[in-house]
């Protein structure tokens, strides 16, 4: 795994790529300068991306990360301020698409949360099946800023981890939980140190590709079986809540709500 371990080192060209080697994928946010937000191009370019991956039956692991100390902000809130809400809530449909590609694929999927998983990142990181952290990890969705209306699918994420009053408080006092906190309330499987990172992620993906590929595929299939979901129709952003959150933001002030 010589080789793996210098191509995860090596920071990719491109705002999402993917690399795929020794039966591993890697797909990597690469926005650094955004803090890794994500447009909405971007969110469609990443469900691409995921589908290709667990469509290539030589994968038997995804390990999904950005660079290094960011995971992802989120959604492109400065994008958001040049959107109707329309176009928003389309952005919002994106969002989901590819959230719902990386939970939904046959193989594990590792986050890598080097750095902040907020908002829509949040989510996304919440749809892998394994979450290791850092002391940079910071994880929690404060829509309450902005006016975003969070769905079902959204908060059956956060519930199914952490549980309905937890999972009301969260998003109620747009908490931020530090990486501690994130591991104590179970958002996090594993803590370890930043520097240790990319070789405790490889040697995690290596053990699970050592197992049988027939009994990963089972294990994903029947904990998805047991899980309740639910689709009914949603608005994602508030018509009078949403321009001022986001106008808010743009002028960097506390939102008049």
């Amino acid at each position: 795994m010589k080789d793996l371990r210098i191509l995860i080192k090596r920071m990719p060209d491109g705002k999402i790529t993917l690399q795929e080697t020794a039966k591993i994928a890697i797909v990597t946010i690469n926005r650094p300068a955004a803090r890794n937000a994500l447009t909405s191009n971007m969110w469609k370019k990443l469900a691409k991306i995921g589908k290709e991956a667990g469509s290539n039956p030589k994968n038997k692991v995804l390990i999904l990360r950005g660079t290094i100390g960011q995971f992802t902000a989120g959604a492109d809130i400065k994008e958001f301020c040049e959107m109707s809400l329309e176009e928003a809530e389309q952005a919002f449909v994106n969002m989901e698409e590819a959230i719902s590609v990386y939970e939904s694929l046959p193989i594990p999927v590792i986050a890598a949360l080097d750095g902040p998983a907020l908002g829509a990142g949040f989510v996304l990181s919440l749809a892998c099946d394994i979450r290791v952290g850092t002391k940079n990890t910071r994880m929690g969705i404060p829509v309450g800023r902005l006016g975003i209306t969070v769905g079902p699918s959204f908060m059956r994420r956060i519930v199914r981890i952490i549980g309905a009053s937890r999972a009301k408080e969260i998003v109620y006092l747009s908490k931020i939980y530090n990486a501690e906190e994130a591991y104590q309330n179970g958002l996090l499987n594993q803590l370890i140190e930043n520097e240790k990172l990319d070789d405790h992620i490889l040697n995690l993906a290596e053990t699970i590709v050592s197992n049988s590929g027939a009994s990963l595929r089972a294990v994903k299939k029947a904990v998805a079986a047991c899980e309740w979901k639910q689709s009914i129709p949603w608005n994602y952003v508030d018509p009078i809540d949403f321009p001022e959150g986001c106008l808010a933001f743009a002028e960097k002030r506390k939102p008049n709500f």
